[in-house]
Order: structure tokens, then C-alpha cells, then sequence
């Protein structure tokens, strides 16, 4: 019987579009809220671009970004304590607000797995740091309707890890085979949590991952809704 869905975040509960002026953007309200010169802002964003790996989702540990946004900055010329950091990391990530994108029934879906007696999780790819992410999460209006958040920048790796679905299903108390993962990747989502022995929804509504060999979902889903018609009939609804 199914206890438990947990989701992806990004391009499953919510969008998230890459817009490149963003990186300077975001550099720059930093370097503002920690008082220092803009002069830096090229300077920052271009190792910013080579250092994160933005291009590559598919590394098995979880890069540090506060320590590497230091880094940054001192070899820019700027020094920040711990306080000054955490200001940074803010502005720019406040900068990137229109990047994210909530989906329009998430909150509505979410709602319904919960009314269903079921228990909801989220584990996201994601470097930034726990605290930043968690307001997102209360801004975006799903904080109180998920019953365990892991981010692989809590544990320093990434989906498809096993570990990273494990420590959501220790956290929810649920048994892998009693819960579905739904998310976009097949790769990161869709086999990784297959590989830990959950039912596996590939989330299209947002973009369409192409196929890859030897990996294939339980269950496709093409809008919110359909996979409250798939939980629908996992647990038995007439």
C-alpha cells in the first residue's frame, strides 16, 4: 500500500529557468549588500561560470557553495566574515528570484496526497545552503505541506545516490516500496529512485527529458493532475 510521494523540486513542483544575466546580476546585488565595489562583478562571475559546474548535473557529490563563494570573492579582492557571507549568499540569491517559477497546482496536488492519509517529501539537487532554500520553500507556499525536505547540499551528494533518497525515506518512516518518487530526470530522478526500490513517476509538464537506455518510468505524467490520478489508483480509488 502506498504511504508515501516524495518529489523532485526544480521543473517538478516548480520551474526553474536559467537566464544568464542572472549570474551577473546576482554577483552584483551580493557585492552590495556586503558593501564592496562592483568592479568585482565580472571578475566573479566568470569563475563563478567555471568553478560551479553549472553544466554538469550528473556529479555524485555536492558541491560547497558558501566556502566556494568565499574563495571567489578573495580572489577578487574581497574579504567577508561569516556574517557578511551570509549576506551575500542572500542578495544573490534574491536576485535570481525570477528565475523560480511555482507551478500552479502544486499546492493544490500536495494538498490532496495529505487529505489521501499519504506523506510528502521533497529531495532536490541543489548546492545553495539549507537555509536559504527552506525560505524559498515557505515563500513558495510548500513548506507546511512537505513532512521531510533533503537537499544534497545538506549531505554532500547528489541524486542519483542512493543514500540521498534513503535519508528521505528514513526521515518520512516509510519503506521504499510503499512510496512513489516523481520527478523530470530520468537519470538523477527516475533511476535513482528506482534503484532504491520506489515506484517512479518521470514529471513532463515542464520539459520532456529524452530517453535513455535502460531506464524507464513506472508511470509518465503530463500534467500536476495526472499524477493524483496515478496515486489515485496505486491506492485503490474507484
Amino acid at each position: 500500500m502506498l504511504e508515501a510521494v516524495l518529489f523532485d523540486w526544480g521543473h517538478t513542483l516548480m520551474d526553474f529557468v536559467w537566464d544568464e544575466t542572472l549570474v551577473e546580476a546576482g554577483v552584483r546585488a551580493g557585492l552590495a549588500a556586503v558593501g564592496a565595489p562592483d568592479d568585482a562583478v565580472q571578475t566573479v562571475a566568470d569563475r563563478y561560470r567555471a568553478e560551479a559546474r553549472l553544466s554538469d548535473w550528473e556529479v555524485p557529490e555536492e558541491l560547497e557553495y558558501a566556502p566556494l563563494v568565499r574563495q571567489l570573492l578573495a580572489a577578487a579582492g574581497v574579504v567577508v566574515d561569516d556574517a557578511q557571507l551570509e549576506r551575500y549568499l542572500l542578495a544573490e540569491h534574491e536576485a535570481w528570484a525570477p528565475a523560480r517559477r511555482p507551478a500552479s497546482m502544486s499546492h493544490a496536488l500536495l494538498d490532496a496526497l495529505r487529505d489521501r492519509g499519504l506523506k510528502t517529501g521533497l529531495v532536490s539537487n541543489t548546492m545553495e545552503p539549507r537555509w536559504i532554500l527552506l525560505r524559498d520553500l515557505d515563500e513558495q507556499g510548500l513548506a507546511d505541506r512537505l513532512d521531510a525536505v533533503v537537499f544534497s547540499s545538506d549531505i554532500g551528494i547528489r541524486k542519483p545516490r542512493p543514500e540521498i533518497f534513503r535519508r528521505a525515506l528514513d526521515e518520512l518512516g516509510v519503506a521504499a516500496e510503499r512510496a512513489l518518487f516523481v520527478g523530470d530526470r530520468l537519470v538523477a530522478d527516475v533511476r535513482g529512485a528506482r534503484d532504491v526500490g520506489m515506484q517512479t513517476v518521470q514529471a513532463m509538464w515542464y520539459r520532456a527529458e529524452e530517453r535513455v537506455d535502460g531506464v524507464e518510468p513506472d508511470f509518465r505524467a503530463f500534467t500536476q493532475f495526472d499524477v493524483l490520478n496515478i496515486v489515485r489508483r496505486l491506492v485503490g480509488e474507484t
